[in-house]
């Protein structure tokens, strides 16, 4: 069994990426407590911690837009995850499939 206690030593929450499979393309980014990261565990699909809301949240629950996920990754400090998904839908509540869409910079 994994040792979750380790991702949660400098915080109560760490950051998720949520990266989808077949393309890499980030998706979102959210935030994991340990509750969060069991579930996650568990069940095979995400679950977050709301900072605004100050509930779990399973993704996609109400939506449709599920993410099942096929791998999870802690970094080299162990404060933050990647989770690679198959994503159902949009992955952000505005209907865009990816949060990141406001350009801010591009080279030429």
């Amino acid at each position: 069994m994994i040792d979750l206690d380790k991702y949660f030593l400098k915080s109560e929450l760490i950051p998720a990426i949520i990266q989808e499979k077949n393309t890499n393309e980030v998706l979102m980014l959210a935030y994991m407590n340990k509750e969060s990261l069991k579930l996650t565990l568990e069940t095979g699909y995400t679950w977050f911690w709301s900072r605004s809301r100050q509930e779990l949240w399973n993704k996609g629950a109400t939506s449709g837009h599920l993410q099942k996920v096929v791998a999870i990754y802690g970094d080299c400090d162990d404060d933050t995850l990647l989770i690679t998904v198959e994503q159902t839908g949009a992955a952000c509540h505005t209907g865009s499939h990816s949060c990141f869409f406001n350009k801010i910079k591009e080279e030429k």
